[in-house]
């Protein structure tokens, strides 16, 4: 089969196709059917918690593969509209059966998620991308490993735990989760069994019903670190989460000059200060002769204001869907609050804020 898609993604194929692909052409045949174009169907929907999911996929041959941590496109059609959202991939990498699972937790705002959630059903054509993101191992683990979540960002660190789990991984991995109690808790009784493993120390903080009899309590501060024998500056450590966690470890971490080993995954940015000194002049959008007042927002959310309908998915600055070429001006980015002001450069809009004039190709 490999040999036959070869064949069907040349240039010589390709020259009897055109305007289309020959993945439009195969599309008709069989939606499966495909040479570059990733497809999937939905094999199972497990209910991790009242509000989150896990959707076991089996992909189509052009699928090659993911590494612990990273995230894929996630594309659903309902209503006759296709919908893409961002899902990290939460299984192993070293399933012998050719699926992979990923996990959401439902958003009361989110279509896509709810729609996973409540009403996904066996057999679903999901479409996607290939898999993305750098927040992955190193191909040689360190003796030393960190992993630390937070609520929904427990998924990539999953992918983590389950991939070391299954190829033997002989060094010492201490796991710190926060949620918001055991029932909210995503794989439950699954992190009950990789807790007993003998290269884990697992902490698992209930942050509004803490267990009783509870070793730690209360969001990440460095007395966590302590308690658990960790020393931030010769461990290797990764951080998936909200916004707030995010902070308080980068903080910490920089306080204590061991930023060179922290890697970080926000899974919801933070919320804007609409009430910013830089909420001034003027956002225009060149594309559609729009202009619209700076209202702090982000420019994605200012220009759903302004009546457009840019491309997203993620709305947290991960998949590059709402990237888009800045013609000039000064944006923020939300979250590193690094000021960006280059004429002619892309810019993810779900993450900017504009710092005072800033015109956009929209």
């Amino acid at each position: 089969m490999a040999v036959v898609r070869k064949v069907l993604a040349s240039n010589f194929i390709g020259r009897f196709t055109t305007p289309h692909t020959v993945d439009h052409y195969l599309d008709q045949i069989h939606p499966m059917l495909a040479v570059r174009h990733v497809r999937a169907r939905v094999v199972e929907v497990i209910h991790e918690t009242g509000h989150a999911s896990t959707v076991v996929l089996k992909p189509n041959g052009t699928w090659t593969g993911f590494k612990p941590g990273q995230h894929v496109q996630f594309g659903v059609e309902v209503e006759g509209k296709r919908r893409v959202r961002v899902f990290s991939v939460s299984s192993s990498t070293q399933r012998k059966d050719g699926k992979f699972s990923v996990s959401v937790k439902a958003h009361p705002d989110g279509y896509v998620s709810q729609f996973l959630h409540n009403d996904m059903l066996p057999k679903t054509l999901v479409f996607l991308s290939q898999a993305e993101g750098d927040f992955t191992l190193p191909d040689k683990v360190p003796d030393d490993l960190l992993l630390v979540s937070g609520g929904s960002g427990i998924t990539p660190v999953m992918s983590m735990l389950r991939t070391l789990r299954d190829t033997g991984h002989q060094g010492q991995v201490t796991f710190l989760h926060y949620a918001k109690s055991a029932s909210d808790e995503m794989f439950h009784d699954e992190l009950d069994k990789i807790a007993a493993l003998p290269f884990v120390q697992m902490m698992r903080i209930y942050t509004r019903e803490p267990a009783e009899g509870a070793e730690l309590e209360g969001r990440f501060v460095i007395d966590h670190l302590k308690h658990l024998g960790i020393d931030p500056v010769n461990t290797l450590t990764y951080v998936c989460g909200p916004a707030g966690l995010i902070a308080s470890v980068r903080d910490t971490y920089t306080e204590l000059g061991a930023t060179s080993q922290l890697m970080l995954e926000y899974f919801k940015v933070p919320s804007v200060d609409v009430n910013a000194a830089d909420a001034t002049g003027t956002l225009t959008f060149d594309d559609s002769s729009i202009e619209a007042d700076n209202s702090g927002a982000t420019i994605l959310e200012q220009a759903e204001a302004a009546g457009l309908t840019p491309a997203y998915g993620c709305r947290m600055g991960v998949c590059n869907t709402c990237a888009i070429k800045k013609n000039h001006g000064a944006v923020r980015h939300v979250v590193s609050g690094q000021v960006a002001a280059n004429t002619d450069e892309t810019i993810k809009i779900c993450v900017h804020v504009p710092v005072g004039n800033v015109s956009i190709a929209l």
